[in-house]
């Protein structure tokens, strides 16, 4: 089987995972056109539609139903021959797929993931961010970054440094006009930038101190999707924000941000990658994990 012709099938059960050519095309590197391109000479060759398209969504057709549930399992059995071809590589090569939330890619990006492109030039790696807990096998993913308490209890896990801090920050103009609060309920008179997750919901304060834990629903003016979003409306004296640390770390440190609450935000599960076991781990997988665990153990960048 020609590789442009693995591609195609490919690209069919990622559109039927994921239901929209937008979506799969981002899973699979390529533009919507090139996609839709591609599905369209594969259904021409086989005769028949395998999707049915709207302006607003897509589906399988009968046919379509019937070729990836056939086509499926036999693509797996594919994928693992070649996987374990690749296994036998020397010099690491390919593509590494990675998910994690946008803080922990952060964090990551410049000690573990650059590094790595550094010693292994022939690899590429695809770093996918979003804030929902995806199904990394599902998706079509090698890894996955989440805090450990996060992680699947089926899959490998490696420790990659330090626990994590929340932090309830404000600038210093709005500490000028406004008292600190000292308890997590005195936020209840503060504005704050309220948070919604992927669900939809709104993203509850938590803290934690003595053994004693509490969950503040705050007010305020704006509610946001995206930290770095939120980083901006705190430091023009929006109101107060409740971050990750590593998010708001040198705004604190240059004074830009000022911390309260400090007491009341312990350590928290440390970040962790993780995997599913395999039987043939190409080269690049092996030389990624390797270098977590080395950086891990040694307490290089992640653990400072």
């Amino acid at each position: 089987m020609r590789e442009a012709e693995l591609n195609d099938l490919d690209a069919v059960i990622a559109i039927a995972r994921r239901g929209t050519f937008r979506a799969a095309a981002l899973d699979l590197g390529m533009s919507t056109t090139a996609l839709s391109n591609a599905i369209g000479k594969l259904e021409a060759g086989l005769g028949v539609r395998l999707f049915n398209r709207t302006t607003r969504s897509v589906s399988l057709t009968d046919a379509g139903r019937v070729f990836v549930e056939q086509v499926g399992p036999a693509l797996q059995d594919v994928h693992g021959a070649l996987e374990a071809v690749r296994s036998q590589q020397i010099i690491p090569s390919g593509t590494l797929r990675i998910n994690a939330f946008a803080t922990a890619a952060r964090e990551l990006l410049s000690p573990l993931v650059l590094e790595f492109l550094r010693r292994h030039p022939q690899v590429h790696v695809d770093l996918v961010t979003e804030g929902r807990l995806v199904d990394i096998v599902a998706e079509g993913f090698d890894l996955g970054v989440r805090a450990a308490d996060l992680v699947p209890s089926d899959m490998i896990a490696v420790p990659l440094g330090r626990p994590q801090r929340y932090a309830v920050v404000g600038s210093p103009a709005y500490f000028a006009a406004h008292e600190r609060p000292r308890l997590p309920p005195d936020l209840l008179v503060h504005p704050c930038i309220r948070v919604r997750l992927p669900n939809g919901a709104l993203f509850r304060w938590q803290f934690e101190k003595d053994g004693q834990s509490a969950q503040i629903e705050v007010n305020g003016p704006i509610t946001l999707d995206e930290a770095s979003l939120a980083r901006i409306a705190v430091l023009e004296g929006v109101g107060l924000g409740f971050f990750m640390e590593p998010d708001v770390r040198a705004d604190m440190e240059a004074g830009r941000l000022v911390r309260v609450l400090d007491d009341w935000t312990p350590p928290r599960s440390g970040l962790c990658l993780y995997y599913s076991g395999r039987r043939n781990p190409s080269a690049a997988f092996r030389a990624f994990i390797g270098l977590a665990r080395e950086l891990g153990t040694t307490g290089g960048a992640l653990g400072s």
